[in-house]
């Protein structure tokens, strides 16, 4: 089983998030911890103690917690979760909520994969994103990172930025590749929030993102730049060395059962999935009441069948016929076969025998190409 804990605490919203997060005041984070210690004990005994191969905290801005506040969540975990030995546990981080002790307290409690939002190592994008930092501060943070003793980093870069070439993405990822070398680089495209002041910005006309042809660019030759770098390219967003992918997506990806604590966090078991609340407040009494997860839906036939479809096509490895004939009792490539030769027509497709992959080319297109598979589902 997979565990997320979700931490919804950050210094200030960035412009085109839409995570739940908030700026914490007076006592929002012991809250936090009754309720997530009250949520953790419910769910582990409702499930006997499951256990847990990875453990990852999201957020928000995780590295804000303070010391006691993280060593008490730490103790929650092992208390009530079976955590198996060498599971990945990371831990997201912004660079301008680290230093080189509180990396190491991590590290000492038992944390072994960290996750850096850099976003941009250009400052004028980190403006324009919100970003609390500097490309100063974020090289800092990953060297202090380094020296404390990380050997597992992962840096999110984003793409599609206004104003964003490709010469000037390149130049990024080349000071990533030569000058810091993580084991991981993850690299989200910029999307409208509704509601987020970046897109209001560009509704306005006052920001312009680059134009199809470029952003078509912008992933291409980005990705062609990491893969001769070292870098697998194994999930549309997600680029690895050799034995360093995030186990804990991986397993999203590939439908196995997860655990989710925290507001907005979501969990799905046995084939029942539930949304904790979107608000502090409202999950915290949820959880103090012992009603974890007491809206858990059961997920229908179909349901399950287009997230496999969904999930696994995000990845390199692709769906696996086989793997859909057990689920449905339906054989995809004869249930989609016209789709399936246009999109290998046109170089969207790999197909083999025994299942189907996302091109590089139509990875860049997937949205559409989902849309499609699911409209004919």
């Amino acid at each position: 089983m997979l565990l997320y804990i979700h931490v919804p605490f950050c210094r200030r919203k960035c412009s085109y998030c839409a995570f739940y997060s908030k700026v914490p005041e007076g006592d929002d984070m012991g809250l936090w911890e009754r309720a997530l210690t009250a949520e953790a004990e419910t769910l582990s005994r409702r499930h006997g103690r499951p256990r847990v191969e990875t453990v990852y905290m999201g957020g928000g801005t995780p590295s804000l917690l303070p010391a006691w506040l993280m060593e008490r969540v730490a103790g929650l975990l092992r208390r009530c979760f079976d955590i198996a030995p060498g599971a990945e546990f990371s831990i997201e981080a912004n660079p301008d909520s680290v230093d080189s002790w509180g990396l190491r307290d991590l590290l000492s409690l038992g944390v072994n994969r960290l996750s850096l939002g850099v976003q941009s190592l250009d400052d004028n994008d980190l403006k324009v994103l919100g970003r609390p930092h500097t490309a100063s501060q974020a090289l800092s943070a990953f060297e202090a990172a380094r020296m404390a003793g990380f050997r597992n980093i992962s840096l999110d870069l984003m793409w599609g930025l206004p104003g964003q070439r490709v010469a000037t993405w390149l130049r990024q990822l080349r000071m990533v590749t030569r000058d810091l070398r993580p084991e991981h680089v993850s690299c989200y495209a910029l999307t409208r929030e509704p509601g987020a002041p970046l897109a209001e910005r560009l509704d306005s006309g006052e920001l312009t993102l680059p134009d199809e042809n470029e952003q078509s660019r912008i992933f291409v030759y980005g990705a062609e730049h990491l893969e001769a770098h070292g870098y697998l390219h194994y999930e549309i967003s997600n680029f690895a060395r050799m034995g360093f992918h995030c186990r804990h997506n991986t397993g999203y990806w590939e439908g196995r059962d997860y655990l989710g604590l925290g507001p907005s966090a979501v969990s799905t078991v046995a084939g029942r999935r539930w949304e904790n609340p979107r608000d502090l407040a409202a999950w915290a009494e949820e959880a103090l009441a012992g009603r974890a997860g007491e809206t858990a839906e059961e997920l229908s036939p179909a349901t399950r069948a287009r997230e496999m479809v969904m999930l696994s096509l995000r990845t390199s490895r692709g769906l696996s016929y086989k793997a859909y004939r057990a689920l449905t009792g339906r054989n995809f490539a004869e249930q989609h076969a016209t789709l399936l030769k246009g999109l290998r027509q046109h170089g969207l497709v790999r197909m083999t025998r025994d299942g189907v992959r996302l091109s590089r080319g139509g990875m860049l297109v997937s949205n559409l190409i989902l849309e499609r598979l699911m409209g004919e589902a």
